[in-house]
């Protein structure tokens, strides 16, 4: 869970209906947070808790760094 603001808008990003593997929905968060502005500090916090739990872990941490579709 974030402790701080972000420095970017939350980019939308469609989950449903896309590959649902775990890689390729870290990739697309990813890119749209790079897209969005996001500084690799934000990247790499967001890897290393997406990384740290189940599949469930990593969807809800997808929410807390992007609009999920």
């Amino acid at each position: 869970m974030l402790e701080k603001e972000l420095s970017y808008t939350k980019p939308e990003v469609q989950l449903s209906g896309n590959d649902g593997n775990s890689f390729a929905v870290i990739g697309r968060v990813k890119k749209a947070m790079s897209v969005a502005g996001a500084t690799q500090e934000e990247m790499d916090a967001f890897l290393e808790e997406a990384r740290s739990g189940d599949y469930d872990h990593l969807l809800q941490t997808c929410f807390d760094y992007v609009e999920v579709l």
